[in-house]
């Protein structure tokens, strides 16, 4: 699911960026220049989505962008972050014995392997 929310870039005295998000309260991040800076705000978002996802909490609503206002040393910027379901799944599958096999014998997780190769090819 994505989500995009309006984050206020507010350039530090020491040098850098404090990032921090109206809409989301103790959201905040920070990097040494502009481009960390986004980034930062761009993991600090997708955890705080996260964060409220687990613990079964409302995801507040973003504020229209033009309603969020800064100081004179500031900008307003959005961030948009695709958050993904990671939590495991139970699943059946069927695989041939002496596969089942060489995997006991090698000391392999089924599960491992299976998300690697899903991942790979789903990319």
């Amino acid at each position: 699911m994505k989500y995009v929310y309006a984050a206020v870039f507010e350039a530090a005295d020491e040098g850098g960026y404090a990032v921090s998000f109206p809409d989301l309260p103790g959201c905040y991040s920070q990097g040494d220049d502009l481009c960390e800076a986004i980034s930062m705000a761009h993991s600090a978002l997708r955890q705080w989505i996260e964060y409220l996802t687990d613990k079964k909490q409302p995801i507040p609503q973003a504020s229209d962008i033009k309603s969020v206002a800064t100081s004179q040393n500031g900008f307003v910027n959005l961030i948009c972050v695709d958050v993904k379901d990671g939590r495991a799944v139970k699943r059946t599958i069927s695989i041939p014995k002496w596969m089942d096999d060489k995997v006991s014998e090698t000391g392999l997780s089924l599960s491992r392997v299976l998300q690697d190769a899903l991942a790979e090819r789903l990319q």
